[in-house]
């Protein structure tokens, strides 16, 4: 029998991914590998399976030793992982198979895989392991069509340790009717939102009770209400499956912000058990919001719309976490203060702030490319071959209407107020969101005085002493005015820590890199001004590199991570001071 190893590569540390507050409560990963389970739910049965999720746990040299295949499947950020795991593979001998949304888009661009199953896999998949079986397996498998759903099978949640995840994951539907201008989804799913069937739904949610979960669990559809009607469905039949069984699972989604719109739906969610909905904010300029193409987010009638939204889903007893972006075209310095202003107003804890990135094949990027302001790949090196980075640790791929360097910091301040060191502002925001949210008794899961004596201590041990006075009267505050929300009080508390360290992390990645930038610039006009001094330049070229090799050695190792680029940056400073050096040495020397 064959040995079929899956493989989910790293995710780098992100806002999404929440890695500082799992760790409070010894959990390692947010979600499991949801495509690779539903890959393996494909195999013919005299396949041997093995499933090794590199964000619980380490690829080991005896994994591969075992595996005859190794098949993966990534998103674009996942890549520099995706290129190690390759890497070990080629040197292993083992062929590597590769498929997902990263692979889809950008295929031409990989290298070390033998085969891309690319697309939706349902219909190719089978093809291609015979071929495989034969001999015949081709580079590329393509999709012809969108895949029926209601084929899909059944994910295999039993190749996976569960308690290593702080939820489960499911998919009702693929596919959006709103075809956003920055935004991938139509090109990889299509427009017409393809469902499942709800007794499929209901069949992965027995799966996940059988097998003893009894927690969270996250519908992964981009847009769930995009075929209301079957949404509408799905929810009635949900919520009988959970009263049935006294609400084992705490659901949540993404959706659009229409869902405010659609009360009967949303009281659905609530009976279902959702307590949460993630909603593609962006911005609250609504002109910048019209040239993106997302009119769902724009009202003639209401002047606050999208404010009105936001509380609307709060009253009804859902939390709203939200996406943002800056960087926008007819975005104005003024965003930068109407996105902190917005976020704070109407209380949404989980704020994702993003610059504007034009993604491969979508509407943006091809608009960009028309108007000739894509920029290269490696945006962001100089001629010295240093990495030119602003304070914050991202690069744009294309040329904004915005001054780029306003830009960036604007971005830089936004992240750091929303997330500033204190928490103050965060935990002031996760109060406006408890005063307007309405307790939904079976939504609320109940703590003993011990257990949440015992969760309060283990997150208020991680804080810092600068924190610990916010988080205090937090915590006072609503175990006096809102006590049944004292769980998911300390839960956004949890939150708001991985928040602000991963804040913290990004601005200290990127303000190493500008340092590196600065000292070149100043070591490049001290060297030109006292050509002739060849001892002199040699003894500041020495100090410099000892001085940025200490500088690297302080940013903590938990801020360290795969594709963090300090190490690529350094070594390419080095290698630029040194020419630089040896240039004017040179010089001085004829």
């Amino acid at each position: 029998m064959p040995n079929a190893l899956l493989v989910y590569p790293e995710y780098p540390p992100s806002y999404w991914g929440v890695n500082f507050a799992l760790e409070i409560f010894r959990i390692k990963a947010a979600f499991p590998p949801l495509g690779l389970l539903t890959v393996a739910a494909m195999f013919p049965l005299k396949y041997n399976l093995r499933v090794v999720d590199m964000n619980v746990a380490p690829l080991e040299d005896a994994d591969l030793e075992w595996a005859d295949l190794v098949f993966t499947s990534t998103m674009v950020v996942q890549r520099e992982s995706l290129h190690t795991v390759t890497q070990r593979c080629n040197r292993a001998g083992i062929p590597v198979v590769a498929g997902g949304p990263y692979p889809t888009t950008y295929h031409g661009e990989i290298g070390g895989v033998d085969h891309f199953v690319l697309d939706e896999a349902e219909e190719t998949f089978v093809d291609f392991l015979r071929d495989l079986e034969n001999g015949t397996a081709r580079a590329i498998y393509r999709e012809p069509r969108k895949p029926d759903v209601t084929r899909t099978p059944v994910p295999r949640f039993d190749l996976i340790d569960m308690k290593a995840y702080y939820s489960m994951s499911i998919q009702f539907s693929r596919g959006c009717p709103f075809d956003c201008e920055f935004c991938d989804i139509t090109k990889l799913y299509g427009r017409v939102a393809r469902t499942k069937l709800p007794d499929q739904v209901l069949d992965e949610f027995e799966l996940l009770y059988r097998l003893g979960w009894r927690s969270h669990v996250f519908l992964v559809d981009d847009n769930f209400i995009g075929n209301k009607r079957e949404a509408m469905k799905l929810v009635c039949a949900i919520a009988e499956w959970q009263k049935a069984r006294g609400y084992p699972f705490s659901l949540f989604t993404e959706a659009s912000v229409n869902l405010a719109r659609l009360d009967e739906l949303m009281d659905g969610m609530i009976e279902a058990g959702f307590n949460s909905v993630f909603l593609g904010i962006e911005t609250p300029n609504p002109k910048a919001l019209r040239k993106m193409k997302k009119p769902q987010n724009v009202s003639k009638r209401e002047e606050n719309y999208l404010f009105n939204c936001v509380r609307k889903i709060q009253r009804k007893g859902m939390r709203v976490d939200g996406g943002f972006i800056l960087g926008l075209d007819d975005d104005d310095e003024g965003a930068f203060d109407a996105q902190i202003d917005f976020i704070q107003g109407v209380g949404i804890p989980m704020a994702m702030v993003g610059l504007l990135n034009a993604l491969k094949d979508t509407n943006l990027y091809d608009r960009l490319k028309r108007e000739n302001r894509l920029l290269d790949e490696s945006f962001g090196s100089s001629a010295d071959g240093v990495l030119n980075l602003t304070s914050v640790n991202v690069a744009l791929n294309f040329k904004p209407e915005m001054d780029i360097e306003t830009l960036m910091e604007g971005y830089r301040r936004v992240i750091t107020t929303i997330y500033d060191p204190t928490l103050e502002k965060y935990f002031m925001r996760c109060l406006t969101l408890l005063e307007h949210l309405r307790p939904i008794p079976h939504l609320l899961k109940p703590m003993s005085r011990n257990a949440l004596f015992l969760a309060i201590m283990s997150v208020r041990r991680q804080l810092s002493a600068e924190q610990i006075p916010a988080y205090t009267k937090f915590i006072a505050k609503v175990s006096r005015d809102h006590p049944g929300l004292l769980p998911e009080a300390i839960r956004l508390a949890a939150l708001g820590y991985h928040f602000e360290r991963i804040t913290s992390q990004q601005i200290a990645i990127g303000d190493f890199k500008q340092y590196l930038a600065t000292e070149l610039e100043r070591f490049k006009e001290s060297v030109s001004n006292d050509v002739r001094d060849v001892e002199g330049i040699e003894k500041q070229k020495h100090a410099l590199i000892a001085q940025t090799g200490v500088r690297h050695a302080s940013i903590p190792d938990e801020f360290r991570y795969l594709g963090d680029g300090i190490d690529d940056a350094l070594a390419l400073f080095r290698s630029a001071v040194s020419a630089q050096g040896d240039r004017f040495t040179h010089s001085a020397a004829m």
